[in-house]
């Protein structure tokens, strides 16, 4: 189930970053989706809303996917709840020390 979940949610999120990237930006920027070459079925307004409500309908999905991966992998696994409560693992490297700069002179 999670696994579906995870595919699904993977699509959702390509799909709207791609419907964002269609959208017309404020300065014009990134805006592909204008009304030139695309004929009468979908003039420059329609295709603002037809954008917008698709933008609007994907990041809903987006969430509520996320909320449900999120809720459905709660308790998996370990029973701690955050990585900061557990210890590093025996094998795991230490972190690296942070070098000392050297001095600099002030004239």
């Amino acid at each position: 189930m999670t696994t579906v979940l995870l595919v699904l949610h993977l699509f959702v999120t390509l799909a709207l970053i791609g419907v964002v990237l269609l959208q017309r930006s404020e300065g014009g920027g990134l805006g592909i989706g204008s009304s030139g070459g695309m004929g009468a079925f979908m003039g420059g307004r329609g295709t603002a809303n037809l954008l917008t409500r698709g933008t609007a309908i994907l990041g809903t999905i987006f969430f509520v996917l996320a909320l449900t991966l999120a809720i459905l992998n709660r308790g998996a696994g370990q029973q701690n709840r955050s990585i900061l409560d557990s210890p590093p693992p025996a094998g795991a490297p230490a972190a690296p020390a942070i070098p000392a700069l050297p001095a600099v002179p002030t004239n």
